[in-house]
């Protein structure tokens, strides 16, 4: 259900005609004042007496939300969208790296494999569109860093959800990145009103799919699977994003999208039953 739901974020990127910080600020921001009333009835005790570091954890994981929303919808004004996808998706690798040290989970071996297998599939997807010259190589390293801030987000929320309540934690965080994304809205100057209804919608779709039901699914998971699965899981994005763009906008299925498509969608099969084999 993640995975469909975030998939629909890049249909609502190319829907909405609006600045990239504008349409992630929007995104988070939205999304945290559909979840202020249900904090302020659904958990009262439990916001009152979270702890000062989880909160500062929390806090941290919503800048590094932030973080990775302005890189990765940024890169997309420089860089092709099969670039931006590849690299935004190398998270698996990162969060195999950092897991050890973050949050003390063992990755096993079964878990590397599949991440490899899940990286040659995006590989394999926009193997035919790589981009060249000095601005596709900025939007590059900017979806690289999104990937890596996406990493290090996941890995916090591995820590915090042991702890705090699925409902608590994700107000805190997409609140916290809604703060962080605002402001850099406003010292940028950028336009936040007069877009068309079609973006205003992409904005309340962005907010009620994409970010509460596909991330928070994401977020609820933590709790109960290990980061890299989490973060393989991920790599489903890029497939259900294809497969969404064939439908509305008659964008091409390549072969190579279905065999990249089909090596990740194993991957993520893999994994998933280690971890259930494991649990």
């Amino acid at each position: 259900m993640g995975v469909v739901a975030v998939s629909t974020g890049a249909i609502f990127v190319r829907v909405a005609e609006a600045p990239a910080l504008v349409t992630a600020a929007y995104r988070v921001g939205i999304a945290s004042l559909i979840l202020l009333p249900l904090v302020w009835f659904k958990a009262r005790e439990e916001r009152f007496d979270i702890k000062t570091k989880d909160l500062g954890l929390a806090v941290m994981a919503g800048a590094f939300l932030a973080l990775h929303f302005a890189t990765w919808i940024s890169s997309l004004d420089y860089t092709s969208v099969a670039n931006s996808v590849i690299l935004v998706n190398t998270n698996p690798v990162w969060v195999g790296l950092l897991s050890p040290l973050m949050t003390h989970d063992r990755i096993r071996m079964t878990t590397i494999g599949c991440i490899l297998l899940s990286v040659v599939g995006g590989a394999i997807i926009g193997w035919g569109d790589f981009a060249t010259g000095g601005g596709a190589l900025w939007g590059d390293a900017l979806a690289l860093m999104g990937g890596i801030f996406a990493a290090i987000y996941l890995l916090l929320g591995r820590n915090l959800r042991r702890r705090v309540s699925l409902l608590v934690y994700i107000f805190l965080c997409y609140g916290s990145a809604a703060i962080f994304l605002w402001g850099a809205v406003a010292v940028s100057g950028l336009p936040v009103t007069g877009f068309s209804g079609a973006t205003w919608g992409a904005f309340c779709g962005m907010a009620l799919f994409s970010q509460l039901v596909g991330h928070t699914s994401y977020n609820w998971a933590l709790k109960w699977v290990s980061t890299s699965t989490v973060a393989v899981s991920l790599l489903g994005e890029p497939v259900g994003a294809s497969l969404l763009a064939y439908l509305f906008f008659q964008e091409a299925l390549t072969g190579a999208m279905f065999i990249g498509g089909c090596l990740i969608l194993l991957a993520i099969y893999l994994v998933a039953r280690e971890e259930g084999r494991q649990g």
